[in-house]
């Protein structure tokens, strides 16, 4: 173990913000805002600091291994149940991730007057569980997150949602609770398969720990009970409706990090233990991943609902992750495999980062006008042209143009696909097509064309609230213009597939 122990330092961030703001009088909504923001900064600066330190190069060097900055603490030793934290290179992009859309979060409620303190303890605890399930190596400690992570959805869109906002929160929690019965049966089957003595992943994934015939039969309860969170076809349907409901911060969680613990899942659980079992489904999975691209892109072309149009184009984004992880589970490393575990881990950045910004934009708008409806609008250039221009620009990033991150996390995926799964890939790259046709109708009657003189008096973005939006374009330009920073971290995670090694 390391002598400062910096993955339980970021996981402690929400654990510390949480316990600070259970002392502090809820009348002090400020300085409960203040706190969050100080624990979130820090966050990021670990975040950053476990990047940097990530050895990249471990292959090479004989003393480093994929698993780094390992934390390991018996918990409950006669079930074989250890606190183990660890980073590769996935994990510590994910990582940041979170803690990005965690500190964007806190600064894009700033104005929140309701129930602030509770509001912000819900807020720390799916943000403590977010962490804990992208750094752990135990499969009972992370169920243990996983779930954490989704509880306080439920309250947060309840409480301080809106546009049926109770019936949102249940669909949402129901949807998510029959994903975790289909996960708990095939977490408790992989610790007794492999003779009841440990939880622990890099145990698990040993060649020879799982048979051929367990891993076929396995693998779709935990594929299926995880792509509900990733919001897969045809288990979607919990997404958007949960995206329009909820307040603008919960909505930067739930479709910048919460999908992606699906996804992650999948790739660390599913297709890392149950190499097998990964490649005999692959072409099934791959195909449902590629109609929810289609799909998610051509629902979204009919909604009029800002937040709809972002949910539905959150379904489909998430099927170019999935369809990424299952070329890779079709051939492993091989040729086109890489290709696509890269672009899907990249993607689910990219994608986080710029629903982020997509849902702050729509949700400053929505605070003064109370109004989601896109036919209401017209010309909103003209009457707040920065909160457009950001609009625009997560835009952009979703239509994949070049210089956005985006592009290269898709480019990835379909070059992978089109290698492994030739007609789905060039399926999945014709809708592109939908994607850019929702994309400019939205731009077309709200953003530009005549104005709506009912909005006039609208407030722009002042220099605070544009501070999320312009670290979120920021990071969407950066690794738009430097895609290998952020892919040779990927690509350094090693993941090797069929042998059944990690």
């Amino acid at each position: 173990m390391d002598e400062f122990p910096i993955l339980s330092a970021i996981l402690l961030c929400p654990v510390a913000a949480f316990v600070v703001t259970l002392v502090i009088p809820g009348r002090q909504s400020g300085l409960i805002k203040g706190v969050h923001g100080i624990f979130a900064l820090l966050s990021v600066v670990l975040s950053m600091v476990v990047w940097a330190r990530y050895d990249t190069g471990w292959r090479e060097n004989g003393d480093v291994d994929r698993f780094q900055m390992m934390e390991d603490v018996p918990w409950v030793p006669d079930l074989g149940i250890h606190y183990i934290l660890a980073v590769d290179g996935i994990s510590v992009v994910l990582t940041l991730l979170n803690a990005i859309v965690f500190l964007t979060g806190v600064l894009s409620m700033w104005t929140l007057t309701l129930r602030v303190k509770e509001y912000f303890l819900f807020m720390a605890a799916l943000v403590f569980g977010v962490f804990g399930v992208f750094l752990s190596l135990d499969i009972f400690m992370f169920f243990f997150f996983y779930e954490v992570a989704v509880l306080p959805m439920y309250p947060l869109i309840a409480v301080w949602g809106s546009t049926r906002k109770e019936y949102s929160a249940m669909k949402l929690t129901l949807f998510l609770l029959a994903g975790s019965a289909l996960l708990f049966p095939g977490l408790i089957s992989l610790y007794f398969e492999s003779g009841g003595q440990t939880w622990n992943m890099l145990i698990l994934a040993q060649e020879g720990t799982f048979t051929p015939k367990f891993q076929v039969f396995v693998y779709p309860f935990l594929y299926l009970g995880f792509g509900v969170l990733a919001g897969m076809f045809p288990f979607h349907g919990w997404s958007p409706t949960g995206h329009v409901a909820a307040p603008t911060a919960v909505s930067m969680l739930h479709a910048g990090v919460l999908m992606k613990l699906g996804a992650f899942g999948i790739l660390r659980i599913a297709i890392d233990l149950l190499p097998s079992g990964a490649a005999y489904w692959a072409e099934t999975f791959a195909i449902l991943a590629t109609i929810g691209i289609v799909y998610g892109a051509f629902v979204a072309m009919r909604q009029t609902d800002f937040k709809y149009v972002i949910g539905f184009s959150s379904v489909s984004h998430m099927g170019i992750v999935l369809l990424g992880l299952n070329v890779f589970a079709a051939v492993g490393a091989g040729d086109g495999g890489s290709d696509g575990l890269n672009g899907a881990v990249f993607q689910m950045f990219a994608h986080g980062i710029m629903t982020a910004l997509f849902f702050s934009s729509v949700g400053f708008i929505y605070d003064q006008t109370h109004d989601r409806d896109i036919r209401h609008f017209g010309g909103l250039i003209g009457q707040v042209p920065v909160a457009a221009s950001f609009f625009l620009v997560a835009g952009l990033c979703g239509m994949g143009v070049p210089g956005f991150a985006s592009f290269w996390a898709e480019l990835l995926v379909f070059v992978g696909a089109v290698k492994v799964f030739t007609p789905l890939g060039v399926i999945a790259i014709a809708g592109l097509v939908f994607t850019a046709a929702y994309m400019m109708r939205v731009f077309g009657k709200a953003m530009f064309g005549p104005k709506n003189p009912q909005w006039d008096g609208l407030d722009d973005v002042g220099p605070w609230s544009a501070l999320p939006r312009v670290v979120l374009v920021g990071v969407l330009v950066l690794f738009g213009f430097l895609p290998s920073v952020i892919v040779d971290v990927i690509r350094s995670a090693g993941v090797v597939s069929h042998s059944g090694g990690m």
